[in-house]
């Protein structure tokens, strides 16, 4: 992947200041940060970022974090920018069950905003990526409360880890993509549309 130089994030940190800036790193130690372990939040691991522009013009972002990426702990987290500077992030999202019987880790938060319509938050839950569900949250007050997570329709896993495009007849084309249980595990992306907003949704078939 591309990662920013530390230098870089240490002129950002020098004219904005810890408060002004928003670092979201999959590495323990962040680049930029004094030596040692990255704890500035209440988790020591944080990876998958993804940000966006509401239609009022707020931006957000959001991130999975917890103690180790595929543990069960992990849970999605989501900021806004405010006033000059990112709020503390605060967790949105896990994976328990709707009895809490049985909890699995979140993966790949994609927030999305439409042309019409409430923000969207995409992402994962399961035991890993060959086994994990889509699911979905909706924000009519950018990103402040969120609708009650629903699952995806079986077959359709909402975007992996890029955004979707919202095309001119108002259909969102989400990437996405399946991981299979052979070793070494082999990817297969496939497309994901809806027209109405997310209501129905198709896919075609993987390649």
């Amino acid at each position: 992947g591309v990662h920013v130089h530390p230098t870089a994030i240490k002129a950002a940190l020098a004219a904005k200041g810890h408060e002004g800036v928003l670092l979201i790193t999959d590495a323990n130690i962040g680049a930029g940060l004094p030596d040692g372990i990255y704890d500035t939040g209440p988790y020591p691991s944080v990876h998958a970022s993804t940000l966006v522009e509401t239609t009022s013009g707020q931006l957000i972002a959001a991130w999975f974090g917890g103690t180790a990426e595929g543990n069960d702990d992990v849970s999605i987290w989501l900021a806004r920018h405010e006033g000059g500077r990112w709020s503390p992030g605060v967790k949105v999202a896990d994976g328990s069950n709707q009895d809490a019987s049985k909890r699995y880790p979140t993966w790949n938060p994609v927030l999305f905003q439409p042309k019409d319509g409430p923000l969207l938050l995409f992402y994962k839950v399961g035991p890993s990526p060959s086994e994990w569900r889509g699911m979905v949250m909706s924000s009519t007050d950018d990103g402040r409360t969120w609708s009650k997570a629903s699952r995806l329709p079986d077959g359709i896993l909402g975007p992996i880890k890029n955004k979707p495009v919202q095309l001119a007849d108002g259909t969102i084309l989400a990437p996405s993509s399946t991981e299979s249980h052979a070793e070494p595990s082999k990817w297969q992306v496939h497309f994901e549309w809806t027209t109405d907003g997310g209501k129905n949704w198709s896919a075609t078939a993987p390649w």
